[in-house]
């Protein structure tokens, strides 16, 4: 680890972000901190630090849907690890973004000694999740199979994904992100190929079904 731990916090409540501030200079006194408050800003922070060394992100901002901020970061900076701090306590969901890569699963309830204790030990190499979760349950094989699936895409085919949910065309999408719509195209093409789906519509609803984990409810 270097002598400055860089460390990027994704949430949109300034009490929250306040307190999670606190979390990570008690963790690690002398952290360099950056804060993203939407996906876009997320976006932007990640390019601005690519050598960030945690990621702490809440799933319900502005511009992320369910599980497709987690589905982006691992996809964008599949070595850094990623703490999902968030309000939702229910145990399907915890799973699901460990399904998903995440590295630990911090109830926003927590007190901030125990936030402190998560992100040592996942800055450690280790997992942190509440101790009441019983990661021995057996898991969602069909949750399990489509993580393998979308974690074959690059960066901008999630967000290509994460567009085409939204329902915007071809023509938005490549002005959405500064590309042509050929680019759109082939980007599109090879989603279909690697989810194993036929059409947009097909691969719409694969990505309807990592916004709507049971639990979680998409962000306007």
């Amino acid at each position: 680890m270097s002598d400055t731990v860089r460390v990027l916090i994704a949430d949109d409540h300034p009490l929250v972000l306040g307190a999670l501030r606190e979390a990570v200079i008690g963790a690690i006194p002398g952290a360099q901190i950056a804060e993203a408050a939407d996906f876009e800003s997320l976006a932007a922070a990640l390019e601005e630090a690519p050598e960030a060394d945690l990621v702490l992100l809440d799933l319900t901002m502005p511009g992320v849907r369910g599980l497709s901020g987690l589905l982006f970061l691992r996809s964008e900076r599949p070595s850094v690890p990623v703490i999902v701090i968030s309000g939702n306590e229910d145990r399907a969901v915890m799973r699901h973004c460990l399904e998903f890569g995440a590295a630990a699963y911090v109830p926003k309830s927590l007190d901030l000694e125990t936030m402190r204790t998560a992100i040592r030990k996942v800055l450690e190499g280790g997992q942190w999740t509440p101790p009441d979760l019983d990661l021995s349950a057996e898991p969602d094989r069909e949750a399990s199979a489509l993580a393998r699936r979308l974690s074959s895409l690059t960066p901008q085919q999630v967000r290509v994904l994460m567009m085409l949910s939204q329902g915007l065309l071809n023509k938005q999408i490549a002005y959405e992100l500064s590309v042509s719509e050929a680019t759109v195209k082939a980007h599109v093409s090879a989603i279909l190929q690697k989810l194993g789906v036929e059409s947009r519509t097909q691969a719409v609803i694969l990505a309807a079904r990592i916004e709507n984990v049971q639990g979680l409810a998409p962000t306007p």
